[in-house]
């Protein structure tokens, strides 16, 4: 019961901090989420609701990493486990660890209702709190592949970039 209220604060304390943070000068600033143990950044202005993982309607002929579609609020949503999709997985994500995940809605400005399954929230992340990688910017990556940036703790971070994703013709090729 204590975790679920942990949880609920923090929740609570995220929607505020991304609610005031669209209104405050652009700070670089990010949602963290966690897929199957690798840390990822949302730029706050680009990332939408969060919400507990909702029923999810499978489609057929559809690619693995497409968990399905979603009802968020009274809005059909197309959610994509971003594990999968970047390749980090090879299986949706175990019932037992639905509990933590969460689904995050892409800003409504990229366009398009989807959304991104992530194993778990880790907070916010503030520039002040990551450096960038110096040696991680030679390969070949895709659009939506920002900085990969690291903490205090020497923790590796990859940006993820919902609105470049949301162009994506892969992410939009949900066909197998």
């Amino acid at each position: 019961m204590a975790d679920k209220e942990a949880l609920r604060a923090l929740q609570t304390r995220l929607a505020e901090r991304l609610r005031s943070a669209q209104t405050q000068p652009r700070a670089s600033s990010w949602l963290a989420v966690e897929c199957r143990g690798h840390g990822l950044l949302f730029p706050l202005d680009q990332a939408g609701e969060i919400f507990p993982v909702p029923p999810l309607l499978p489609v057929p002929h559809t690619a693995a990493w497409f968990a399905g579609v979603a009802n968020l609020r009274g809005n059909l949503f197309a959610v994509v486990d971003l594990a999968q999709f970047l390749g980090l997985a090879t299986a949706p994500l175990p019932e037992a660890a639905r509990e933590q995940a969460r689904v995050v809605a892409l800003a409504a400005r990229a366009g398009v209702n989807a959304a991104l399954l992530v194993d778990r929230l880790a907070g916010l992340r503030s520039a002040e709190q990551l450096q960038p990688v110096a040696g991680t910017g030679g390969e070949e990556r895709p659009p939506f592949a920002g900085a990969v940036l690291q903490d205090a703790e020497g923790r590796w971070w990859q940006e993820i970039l919902p609105a470049a994703l949301a162009e994506d013709e892969r992410f939009l090729l949900v066909g197998r």
